[in-house]
């Protein structure tokens, strides 16, 4: 028997009831309060968000539906801050499950392990669609959830999850200046389409994630395009940033009549007013002095901005010893980013002597190693990449998941590219692990912008591997600008060259209002400490005719149309000279091979000489790759792709081919035409006959030697050796084995045997 504590048995009965009351009274109001709204879209599709029914222990609970896909977003915060947080943990974690599309996961525990690259992707994505939008001073842990409820594969489940994750946020308490509102758009026969389906995205020229805040601020542009012209790319953003204000309206709908009051934020500790002008009046006239210079790099600049650091907080925290240093050194940090942004207002040139305008020295190198296909190394400023191109046979393509498969509608990916960023790029120590999230958005940046530049029907799978040996800002668009010169080093007939660039923004705005700007500076070919320091890294990339891809990240609740169109055509501007810088060092794909060089090529052979190549169980195909290194894959039933490392791989392939085949010449043989067949073989089921001496031995069945029905061709008198007649009706579609019969060629009296003749004679 279960004894209770004595403290439980004086718990007044009454406070039990009343409180199982209230707790079924809030749970019946919440099943009863289900809003949801529908957001009809200019040409005519709607969305449906709702709240309220699911996961009503989050702070803020958010479904959309669009078609058959529908997305759970929950927003969950910490009830307090943790001592000592300088900035915003906020987590995003994102999963598409094999459940909501009716399949099963297919690894070996059947059921969903780490995140796929496409699920880190899209969580960065909907993670720099919300971030600019948290006040600076909430500083709470977070975390955003995105659970696909049910996935149909026509709309993409990544805009639903945003608008999802922009109204949960708006319900909840957690203080946020939203909301937005996220759409895809394409480019379809020069119109543009709002939230395209898969099979509209499978043709369009455009794939553009537009995130926008209200009064039409953009907050975070993400796209891929085949070669899009400017003035289409603008007209994409235009009509995205109008559609996006149809879901922020409805939004605000429901967070007007079903929100939840904002928590307080927490301010954070600051210094005394003295103490932050001692900071200012200590450090002001040395870090002015030190962003001037243009004599300082990277390493130096850092190095002097640190002692000055190190100089102050010592200072100061022996002139008031109660204050604590990290405080000091935030009010430094404050202090050392307001005065590097005002030298830009006021010099109108950068920290390392250039004006806004200006691009980086550029240098560039080709076909570094003899044993690489393609390499290149990329020189802006203080951003070094060096890329290498490997060619492979289409067995090496990725093979994609079933859901991504489902989702991108494509099986498998012949072009890859893999970026690499070690710590020794910026000088540190770190451990050298699995890839991060960073460096997989960085790559799949790069791949997007070099895709619609290559062949279509390419006969290799290309890898492209891009390692950053030292960065000082716009590794990405330096490894667009490596990789396309290694590619055409490697001999890949690419369309046109591509380049691409780093635009920043420098902004004065007031009460986190940025729809009307006091000033702002748009600078080109942004610095690491540029990008830090500002308020936008918009990376563009493309060829000398139009657009492949772009990415808009953004620091600040949003900026105007009009900022954004700048700042596309100061990276117009900027993208053509370097492609012209690029020219200077190869300007197309390379012509003549290189000996390291791999060959493809495709050899047709006849149906029944399938078994001579192949070989029992493959045997022969092992041989010959394990031999010379070349792979034969199977086209269709006569044709075999040869892929070889190199020509005389692929020369010593065709003597072994050349050996197994039988190289006589083989007779055309008419169908319907009555031949001369040779036995070679008595069987149960038949006889082996062959037409021609080179010939392999046919069957031909028992059904086919006479018109009597027979069990072994021995009743006949066969043997081996002996010539019969027989017609030939062509080879079977399927096995490729000759068809033959010779019972056709008998007559029904000429069938019956002798003995049967005479004694009908006698009768």
């Amino acid at each position: 028997m279960l004894l209770l504590p004595q403290k439980f048995l004086k718990l007044p009965k009454i406070q039990l009831r009343y409180s199982t009351q209230n707790f079924r009274r809030h749970v019946q109001t919440a099943q009863n309060e289900c809003p949801s709204v529908e957001v009809n879209f200019s040409n005519g599709r709607q969305m449906t968000i709702s709240s309220g029914k699911l996961a009503r222990f989050a702070n803020g609970t958010a479904i959309c539906q669009m078609g058959d896909t529908a997305v759970m977003v929950t927003a969950v915060a910490k009830p307090k801050q943790a001592a000592g947080a300088s900035f915003m943990p906020l987590v995003v974690d994102y999963r598409l499950k094999s459940a909501a599309s009716g399949r099963i996961p297919m690894n070996f525990m059947r059921r969903e392990l780490g995140p796929s690259e496409k699920e880190i992707l899209s969580a960065r994505l909907i993670d720099r669609s919300v971030r600019p939008l948290f006040p600076s001073e909430f500083r709470t842990e977070t975390q955003l959830v995105c659970n696909m409820l049910a996935m149909d594969a026509v709309y993409s489940p990544e805009i639903l999850a945003i608008n999802s994750a922009s109204l949960a946020l708006s319900l909840s308490d957690i203080p946020w200046n939203g909301p937005i509102g996220a759409v895809r758009m394409g480019f379809c026969d020069g119109e543009v389409i709002t939230n395209p389906t898969r099979r509209e995205l499978q043709t369009s020229q455009l794939d553009l994630v537009v995130s926008a805040t209200k009064q039409n601020l953009v907050v975070m542009l993400e796209g891929k395009g085949n070669v899009v012209l400017m003035q289409d790319l603008l007209k994409a953003i235009k009509q995205g940033t109008r559609e996006a204000q149809f879901i922020i309206n409805e939004i605000e709908r429901l967070q007007k009549a079903h929100g939840r009051t904002k928590r307080a934020l927490d301010v954070p500790p600051s210094v005394e007013p003295e103490i932050s002008e001692a900071v200012n009046s200590m450090s002001e006239m040395r870090l002015r002095e030190i962003f001037k210079d243009a004599t300082h790099d990277k390493l130096s600049r850092d190095n002097a901005v640190n002692e000055v650091r190190s100089n102050v907080i010592d200072k100061v925290w022996s002139s008031y010893p109660d204050t604590e240093p990290s405080l000091i050194a935030e009010e430094f940090n404050k202090i050392c980013k307001i005065i590097f942004r005002e030298l830009i207002f006021e010099e109108n040139r950068r920290c390392d002597g250039r004006d806004c305008d200006s691009l980086r020295n550029i240098s560039c190198q080709v076909d570094l190693y003899k044993p690489l296909h393609g390499s290149a190394l990329f020189q802006r400023g203080q951003t070094q990449v060096f890329c290498t191109v490997a060619l492979d046979s289409h067995e090496s393509a990725m093979k994609l998941d079933a859901i991504t498969s489902l989702e991108s509608g494509i099986k498998a990916k012949n072009f890859m590219l893999h970026y690499e960023f070690p710590p020794y790029a910026t000088g540190e120590i770190g451990r050298i692990g699995p890839i991060g999230r960073r460096e997989l958005g960085h790559g799949s940046l790069a791949e997007r912008s070099l895709v619609p530049t290559l062949p279509y029907d390419y006969p290799f799978t290309v890898r492209l591997t891009s390692e950053v040996l030292e960065s000082n800002g716009s590794s990405s668009m330096a490894s667009v600008c490596g990789g396309s010169l290694a590619l055409m080093d490697a001999g890949v007939p690419v369309t046109a060259p591509a380049a691409g660039v780093a635009i920043g923004l420098v902004t004065k705005y007031e009460h986190n209002d940025t729809k009307h700007l006091n000033d702002y500076r748009i600078l080109t070919d942004i610095l690491g400490i540029e990008d830090y320091m500002g308020d936008m890294d918009m990376k563009v990339a493309g060829t000398r005719k139009g657009f492949t891809a772009i990415q808009a990240d953004l620091k600040v609740p949003g900026i105007p149309l009009k900022v954004v169109m700048e700042s596309l055509q100061k990276a117009i501007d900027a993208k053509n000279k370097i492609l012209d810088i690029m020219g200077e060092t190869i300007r197309e794909h390379r012509k003549y091979p290189k000996e390291c060089w791999p060959v493809t090529e495709r050899i047709t052979i006849e149906p029944h000489q399938r078994g001579q190549l192949i070989g029992p169980g493959g045997m022969h195909l092992k041989r010959i790759y394990l031999e010379t290194g070349a792979s034969l894959t199977p086209e269709d039933e006569t044709t075999y792709s040869i892929f070889a490392p190199s020509q005389a791989a692929m020369n010593e392939a065709k003597e072994h081919i050349d050996a197994l085949l039988t190289k006589e010449r083989v007779p055309d043989l008419e169908f319907g035409g009555i031949y001369s067949a040779k036995i070679t073989e008595i069987r149960d089921t038949g006889v082996m006959v062959i037409l021609y001496p080179s010939m392999p031995p046919a069957l031909l069945h028992n059904s086919q030697l006479d018109q009597r029905k027979i069990a072994h061709p021995s009743a006949l008198g066969l043997e081996v050796g002996q010539e019969i007649q027989v017609k030939y009706f062509g080879r079977d579609p399927v096995s490729g084995f000759m068809r033959l019969s010779r019972k056709v060629l008998q007559s029904a009296a000429s069938s019956i045997p002798r003995s049967h003749n005479k004694a009908a004679e006698e009768t």
